[in-house]
């Protein structure tokens, strides 16, 4: 747990983190590249499509901990997107290799001093949580031996430039409003609705999956749904969080569909650096959210009977 001074506030130590934290985010796109638009599928990418999971509980990591994990898979050439502790490497019956480095990630909670307990004891009011960041070490499973061998097994590469009816089918199961038509791709926050042009209208039909995907995630934040601040006018740096969240949930969204994601809006880049430079918790927060909407969404994919069923083309002329 991060030690906290006398007063109940976070000490430097979880500063630092934050500070760590976005300075790689920053690096990444200062160099014009971002870090949840992994290559996968090329040399510089050895481990399948996917989301990165604990190699021992199966459970998958989530916020900011997915673009940690995706950019030490690249940047060490990591065939696998399993990862594990120093001590689950033991407990199943491996061992990580001498002079192996660990990655980094983190766990978000809140902490109720006592002090704060008695305070609002004392006054009536509601006790005020600190959130705080706990980092621990995590190893993939290519830089353990003695493993399982199904843990160390390489995932057959998807395929990358089909359309996938699982796709539409989710879009379908969520309930938006969802339109195809027009020229352009937005969501209307004001009226609840999203509209996309019809997949034709795309160079690459895998494209139209990937931009609904995104404005599906901006849906997500909906009074209704998960109730997030859509009220940023263009340019400011409410819109650029938000457009951050969207591409960041529409990338999770991808790989959970084994749809290979790509930046949608690339001149955002200077928005969001600005974004993260006056705020370090900001891509901690941004990456959190978007997990959230993310798994929103995909909830809806077994929930009803249409999850099965692509959009139909009746549909597409319905809307247009």
């Amino acid at each position: 747990m991060s030690k906290l001074d006398q007063r109940g506030r976070p000490s430097a130590d979880r500063t630092s983190l934050y500070d760590e934290i976005t300075g790689k985010i920053l690096a990444e796109l200062e160099a014009g590249r971002l870090p949840w638009i992994q290559p996968w599928g090329t040399a510089a990418a050895k481990a399948p499509l996917a989301m990165p999971t604990n190699a021992t509980t199966g459970r998958g990591y989530s916020g900011i901990n997915v673009l940690i994990l995706w950019g030490a898979v690249i940047s060490h050439g990591f065939p696998s997107q399993g990862w594990l502790t120093f001590r689950q490497a033991l407990s199943l019956g491996g061992n990580v290799r001498k002079g192996e480095r660990g990655t980094t990630v983190v766990y978000a909670d809140r902490f109720t001093p006592d002090d704060e307990r008695r305070r609002a004891a004392e006054t009536g009011e509601e006790a005020q949580a600190i959130p705080f960041l706990k980092r621990f070490t995590v190893f993939n499973t290519a830089q353990c031996e003695s493993l399982p061998d199904e843990m160390v097994a390489m995932a057959p590469p998807v395929e990358t430039d089909l359309v996938l009816p699982q796709a539409e089918a989710l879009i379908r199961a969520t309930g938006v409003d969802f339109r195809i038509g027009g020229e352009r791709a937005f969501y209307d926050p004001r009226h609840d609705f999203v509209q996309v042009p019809p997949p034709q209208a795309y160079f690459e039909p895998i494209n139209w999956h990937r931009t609904a995907l995104h404005e599906i995630s901006h849906a997500s934040g909906h009074t209704s749904r998960l109730n997030r601040d859509l009220t940023g006018s263009f340019g400011s740096k409410k819109y650029a969080f938000e457009e951050l969240i969207a591409e960041i949930s529409a990338a999770y969204l991808c790989v959970s569909l084994n749809i290979t994601p790509t930046v949608r809006h690339a001149d955002y880049i200077g928005s969001w650096l600005d974004v993260l430079r006056e705020d370090n918790r900001a891509i901690v927060r941004a990456a959190s959210a978007a997990s959230k909407a993310a798994d929103y969404i995909l909830g809806f994919q077994s929930e009803t009977p249409e999850a099965n069923a692509a959009i139909s083309a009746d549909d597409e002329r319905a809307a247009a």
